[in-house]
């Protein structure tokens, strides 16, 4: 996309405005004033769901990205069979079939990216998740896990706070491969601990320390390519059959660079200029012998292949020394659109802009045929949405290779690219090292002002596009250049800004000290609106959580291995089912309160209830020790009663109960008693006037009814009755606190009942 012309080139750079949702926060970016954070309300807050397979999450890893632009099509040699990497395939795929985690070291240009790219292709089917592939270059932590977030979420413009992100990646059993992982040691723990039910893959920088004991990682060397390998992927990138002196000089190089596959990338690149060179010497041949003509008789073979030979051998191959450093000669072969791009790389610290940039920064109309020449000769490769110089190129480049002013308008061009409304935040995202190249290549030249306008323009941009980490990178460049221009409206803002990104990081130390700086700078300004706005940032920090909310803890790492191994046709997709899991927990939840009602039911119930010898509830005491335990009937042969509820007032006795004996005497004590019941061992007769009870539910016997002083008990309904003996021991209720807990006094077996006698009718 190329920058307007004519009147509106001189047109400000307008800065990107929008709003995101931070965990519990609604952050306001790109106010005149500055960014603003506070409380979000819940009906805003939004709901992630997650993305099924059959959705795309993201493309393949250097691969050609939707929301970015026309790319280069040749990320690197296309259309290139895996070659001598069958068994490191297979033994990858058994490693994730078991739920390990690899981490693929090895030497620059081994070829870690291409066996990621092979691995991913042929992991698809072990995960329920799938594969999701990710970017490392230019990524800190947080930003990978966002990543992992948004390809395997749907929640735009939602970047959850540390425990909310635990928690949505704790559900996700999928295979991660992520390429050029510059996290390492105690940071890829951290990745991995975040989202413990998937399986990583990662490729990891050469100089990378050791793993740490107890890692769920794996070290996985990618060594060099077999003699044979190399001079086939040699002979297919040159185009045609190598020679005896070419597989010689081959073979050569293969001991020198141990294999490794990018060298022979670039061998090949070397040989396909070199047969430039003999083709230019064969075409000046023909045109030598077509415009003079031949005194004698021509000394060549007519035969083109063999004149070609010998043309070919006339022209030395590479020295050693020069295919073991060959960046610079291959430079020197590239076309002159390939040799601006490299040099704008090169200025850029490595990064390459995307194709859609080219004519504006440097006048090349054709970028995507420069680029994919850097691809194809081995010093550019694909990576992140846009393409970077390959290891080792840009220091051998940098001495040869000066700037010459190609970055000279570059800041100019992408604040005002970021903040055109046509530009989309995704395409914002891939281009994030770009601009951050942009912003390092004008402060080595001494451009403070530009780099501070880019960044003004860019970090609203980065932070609604999630890129935390460019985010922060561009505030702190912005803010140094801003110190070196001695301008405190411009420290002012970016202090804001910087406290803001504390404020969204859960940071408050940091975003008071922030703020506060910025408060007193826009004082001393004289800037009542940005003072009001510090002002109010550090009241939403000061209010003791009233209003900020608390980041949601952190789920602790569990240590459980994952659950990425052959599930896919042992876990039926039924089970993971969040609707059946609610139903479950629901389940769960009336047992837990049935349980808790029966046990709140029984507390009411005192220990005599518990026993089952309280005289008023219906139960027969044996007249032991022993307790029965269900009621039996009398030796008569009547009916027991039924037993009535404990909770009723006929299983409580709450007041003195008169004598039945038939005398006018009641019990002396006042007190709390319980009458005792008759003993069924004694005699088959009904029990002497019970308390009064509620009426028994249908279908139960009836209980006996009350008789006055004089006056026999009637006999219940379909009962007959027996006259028995009158007791020859009566005995009244103990009114002695401590008497048992049944509530009334033991007697031996056989022995006559407690009660005053009943006179029969």
């Amino acid at each position: 996309m190329a920058e307007p012309s004519g009147e509106f080139r001189q047109e400000a750079a307008r800065t990107r405005g929008g709003e995101l949702v931070s965990g519990g926060l609604l952050v306001g970016v790109g106010a005149p004033d500055g960014s603003e954070a506070g409380p979000c309300p819940e009906e805003w807050r939004p709901r992630p769901h997650r993305i099924e397979r059959s959705e795309p999450a993201r493309g393949p890893v250097g691969g050609v990205g939707r929301a970015v632009g026309p790319l280069a099509l040749g990320a690197g040699p296309a259309d290139l069979p895996m070659l001598d990497r069958e068994a490191d395939v297979a033994e990858l795929l058994g490693l994730l079939s078991q739920g390990r985690s690899i981490r693929l070291v090895g030497q620059a240009g081994s070829g870690r990216s291409a066996l990621l790219s092979a691995v991913a292709e042929a992991a698809a089917d072990l995960s329920p998740g799938g594969v999701v592939q990710l970017c490392g270059h230019r990524r800190t932590v947080p930003d990978l896990l966002q990543d992992l977030f948004a390809a395997t979420h749907h929640a735009p413009g939602y970047r959850p706070d540390p425990g909310q992100l635990a928690a949505h990646l704790a559900e996700v059993g999928a295979i991660v491969v992520i390429d050029a992982a510059e996290p390492s040691g105690a940071e890829l723990e951290e990745l991995l601990a975040a989202a413990p039910g998937c399986a990583f893959v990662i490729s990891a920088a050469p100089h990378d320390p050791p793993l740490p004991a107890g890692s769920r990682l794996q070290d996985h060397l990618v060594a060099g390519l077999s003699r044979s390998a190399c001079l086939a992927l040699t002979a297919r990138l040159a185009g045609r059959p190598l020679d005896v002196d070419e597989k010689a000089w081959a073979v050569d190089l293969w001991f020198e660079s141990e294999g490794l596959p990018l060298r022979f990338v670039q061998a090949a690149a070397l040989l396909r200029q070199r047969d430039v060179s003999v083709d230019a010497l064969v075409a000046a041949e023909d045109d030598r012998m077509g415009v003079f003509g031949a005194l004698d008789e021509p000394v060549h073979d007519p035969d083109p292949a063999i004149r070609e030979n010998a043309l070919r051998r006339t022209v030395p191959l590479p020295s050693v020394a020069e295919t073991a450093s060959p960046a610079v000669r291959l430079a020197e072969g590239l076309s002159e659109p390939a040799q601006a791009v490299l040099r704008l790389a090169v200025a850029l610290g490595g990064e390459c802009p995307t194709a859609p940039h080219l004519p504006a920064l440097i006048d090349v109309g054709q970028g995507e045929a420069a680029l994919a020449e850097l691809a194809d000769a081995g010093l550019a490769v694909s990576i992140g949405g846009h393409h970077r110089l390959t290891a080792g190129a840009l220091e051998l480049l940098v001495p040869h290779w000066p700037a010459r002013g190609c970055v000279d308008g570059a800041a100019q061009h992408f604040a005002w690219w970021v903040g055109h409304g046509s530009v989309t935040l995704e395409q914002i995202a891939a281009e994030a090292e770009v601009v951050v190249g942009v912003l390092l290549a004008d402060r080595a030249a001494g451009r403070h002002d530009a780099v501070v306008r880019l960044a003004r323009a860019a970090a609203p941009a980065l932070a609604l596009s999630l890129r935390w980490g460019a985010w922060e990178r561009v505030l702190q460049l912005g803010l140094e250049a801003a110190r070196r221009t001695g301008s405190p409206v411009d420290q002012a803002w970016f202090h804001h800004e910087a406290g803001v990104h504390a404020i969204c990081l859960r940071q408050p130390s940091r975003a008071i000290a922030e703020l506060e700086t910025a408060l007193t700078l826009r004082t001393s300004a004289g800037e009542q609106r940005g003072t009001a706005s510090a002002r109010r940032m550090l009241d939403l920090l000061r209010a003791e959580g009233r209003q900020l909310p608390a980041a949601a803890p952190a789920v602790a790492a569990s240590g459980r291995a994952p659950v990425i191994r052959k599930i896919a046709a042992r876990v039926p997709a039924r089970l993971k089912s969040s609707r059946r899991r609610r139903v479950a927990v629901v389940c769960t939840a009336v047992l837990t309160l049935g349980v808790l009602g029966t046990a709140v039911a029984m507390s009411f119930s005192g220990p005599e209830e518990v026993k089952g010898k309280d005289p008023g509830n219906g139960r027969l005491d044996g007249g032991g020790t022993q307790d029965a335990p269900f009621p039996q009937s009398s030796g008569s042969g009547s009916p027991a009663p039924a037993a009535t509820d404990p909770g009723s007032p006929a299983g409580q006795a709450t007041s003195p109960v008169p004598s039945t004996s038939g005398s006018a005497s009641h019990s002396p004590s006042a007190s709390p008693t319980r009458k005792p019941s008759s003993s069924p061992g004694a005699s088959g007769s009904p029990a002497s006037q019970p308390p009064q009870s509620q009426p028994p539910a249908p279908g139960q016997p009836q209980p006996p009814v009350p008789t006055q002083p004089g006056q026999s008990p009637p006999p219940q309904t379909g009962q007959p009755t027996k006259p028995t003996e009158p007791s020859h021991t009566p005995t009244t209720a103990s009114p002695d606190p401590t008497a048992s807990p049944s509530g009334s006094p033991t007697t031996p077996s056989g022995s006559a009942s407690p009660t005053a006698p009943v006179t029969p009718p």
